[in-house]
């Protein structure tokens, strides 16, 4: 058998530590990431050759990777548990940050703005969240606000609250968009339903719906797109 080559026999410029302090994170493959936090491999495989063999099962695909449950993720040689959270701590800090950027300057031209902003929060949950975008005259994204969770009904989603928080933030347009768990895009008779109900309120307020839109894992629906707005 041949004896596994430590990360410390590396060249200095190839040691994922190094390499970060001398070229910056950004230089970093994704498994020399994940090496950085789960710090030793085993007894085969250094860190990196691990994370590239986890990495490997889930098509090299971090949103795969994203849905590995705890017990899977053990079941890899040299991932225990302490490992194993310390890979789903970080992927969940990865939503958790997508979700709270600052969103001032960025401006909102199509629905596929608005599925690429929403879909690194929303393409996983298991429950239905309905989100909406507060935006400026110039389409710009005043705030990003969750108005329900659990699914989308006229008893979850108030739309007052939404004219509310539209008028104290003196948007002039918003956007609509929930995520379906089931994969299915197509939006349902409550989807409809409330999307005409926010239009029509926004309509009185001066406020302009711009879109809704209906998203799951590598798929969307835009009122928008399919004229229905």
């Amino acid at each position: 058998m041949n004896k596994k080559l430590s990360i410390n026999s590396w060249a200095i410029e190839d040691r994922p530590r190094e390499k970060m302090i001398m070229h910056g994170a950004s230089c970093l493959s994704n498994a020399e990431l994940l090496a950085i936090l789960i710090g030793s491999g085993n007894r085969d495989e250094s860190a990196v050759d691990l994370m590239k063999r986890v990495l490997a099962n889930y098509r090299n695909d971090l949103v795969l990777l994203d849905k590995a449950s705890f017990e899977e993720l053990c079941s890899f040689k040299g991932i225990g548990s302490a490992k194993a959270i310390t890979i789903l701590a970080a992927l969940e800090f990865g939503k958790r940050r997508a979700n709270t950027s600052p969103q001032d300057g960025v401006v909102i031209r199509c629905s596929d703005d608005i599925y690429h902003l929403f879909y690194p929060q929303m393409c996983n949950l298991g429950v239905e969240e309905c989100w909406i975008l507060l935006l400026n005259q110039g389409a710009k994204v005043l705030e990003k606000i969750k108005i329900s969770s659990g699914g989308l009904t006229a008893t979850l989603v108030d739309v007052r609250c939404i004219m509310r928080d539209a008028l104290l933030k003196r948007a002039t347009s918003l956007v609509v968009c929930h995520n379906h768990p089931s994969g299915n895009v197509r939006p349902s008779q409550d989807d409809d339903s409330i999307t005409m109900k926010i239009r029509d309120a926004a309509t009185l307020m001066s406020i302009r719906l711009l879109d809704h839109v209906i998203l799951t894992d590598g798929n969307f629906y835009s009122y928008a797109d399919e004229g229905r707005i």
